[in-house]
């Protein structure tokens, strides 16, 4: 059996002593990253550590802040090929969700702070972005096109209870008659149900809700601040039986992993009234790869080496490809057969057949105080 000095070599693994939140009990209860590393743009890398003699008893409880910032704009553009979407807004920076596969951070280090433990527990909330988004709607240049909510963090991450920020996008969305696309891993969406309800009926609105495992204590451990499993799937059953279209992210698919489990996760989907799905393989940019990896290590040790090699295969012996077109899928024997799993299943389950396409056509500008009616 490899030694865990072997594996970690493999791994390429850093050699210090880090800090690992779980040899302090409490301190970083229900959080994902293992270490809270300094960002790539530092000068000088930190870290907490060990140093034998009682140093970590001494850290305090780690808690969420939020620093509230004044957004200029909040609509971001992207001419990816291998994304549908164009347009996206994000009211938030960070997320609490604390998965320790989110591409997005990387982002935290443009900020200064580390894609760690700072990513989930030092947050950015856009309080203005609905009055900017409404100002944004009224120019007279403007034209419509889909919005996607939640493309780089998620919109219903638990801060959002007391912000409300991403309700407030929809109540705009809903007073100009935009279409506006969803995805999250939240079941606190249903708390948004009216305004789903009156965007789909003008065919405005569609969600994903995204589903990584069924597997509870892995879900915990990966995502550790999102909605279990089965309330994700109770809340497409009640989304797709109000009207509004719903459809499943499988994502993402970590080789040896949760990949066992594509088939199982479109049945339970199927059932629920979702008609669309679609998944993305493990993607590990920047940061996200060494953090990725403590976690393997601290949860998987005896398969994490197998973990790592099948994600090579996926990018032709490198740990991550950002090339369009395989950045989300990979390329190989192995991605090949995800892709045909996942596409034979999603055929019998009878998904995909017939995929929404959002009404532009629809967008108004209400009135504004002060401005001359139309004669006609």
């Amino acid at each position: 059996m490899e030694s865990l000095a072997i594996k970690q070599s493999v791994l390429g693994l850093r050699k210090q002593r880090s800090f690992d939140p779980m040899l302090v009990p409490g301190h970083s209860r229900g959080r994902g990253a293992r270490s809270n590393f300094s960002g790539r743009h530092e000068h000088f890398q930190r870290t907490v550590y060990d140093d034998g003699w009682h140093s970590l008893e001494a850290l305090p409880k780690l808690k969420t802040s939020v620093s509230e910032e004044k957004a200029r704009t909040v609509i971001s553009k992207n001419q990816s090929p291998d994304l549908w979407f164009e347009r996206s807004i994000n009211p938030y920076r960070g997320c609490e969700h604390g998965c320790v596969y989110c591409y997005a951070r990387p982002s935290h280090a443009n900020m200064g702070l580390s894609p760690g433990l700072d990513f989930e527990s030092r947050l950015f909330a856009k309080t203005n972005a609905g009055d900017v988004l409404r100002e944004t709607f009224l120019k007279k240049a403007y034209q419509p096109k889909t919005i996607m909510l939640g493309a780089n963090t998620d919109i219903y991450q638990p801060i959002e209870r007391q912000y409300r920020i991403t309700r407030q996008i929809l109540e705009v969305m809903d007073e100009f008659s935009h279409p506006v696309a969803i995805i999250t891993k939240s079941a606190l969406i249903l708390r948004d149900l009216d305004l789903l309800k009156s965007l789909a009926e003008r065919g405005l609105v569609k969600v994903a809700i995204s589903i990584t495992s069924l597997d509870h204590k892995l879900s915990r451990s990966i995502e550790p601040r999102a909605s279990q499993p089965g309330k994700r799937l109770q809340a497409m059953e009640i989304l797709a039986k109000s009207g509004i279209p719903t459809s499943t992210l499988v994502a993402p698919i970590i080789p040896a992993v949760n990949d066992h489990e594509i088939e199982k996760i479109l049945a339970a989907v199927s059932v629920t009234g979702a008609s669309e799905a679609g998944f993305t393989m493990l993607r590990l940019p920047a940061e996200v790869r060494s953090q990725f990896k403590e976690w393997l290590m601290a949860e998987m040790p005896d398969r994490a080496a197998h973990v790592i090699s099948l994600i090579r295969s996926l990018h032709g012996g490198k740990e991550y490809d950002s090339s369009w077109g395989r950045r989300r899928t990979g390329s190989g024997p192995y991605a090949w057969s995800i892709a045909r799993r996942f596409e034979l299943a999603a055929r019998r389950l009878k998904l995909n057949h017939s995929p929404v396409t959002l009404r532009t056509d629809l967008f108004k500008r209400p009135p504004q105080i002060g401005e001359q009616l139309p004669l006609l």
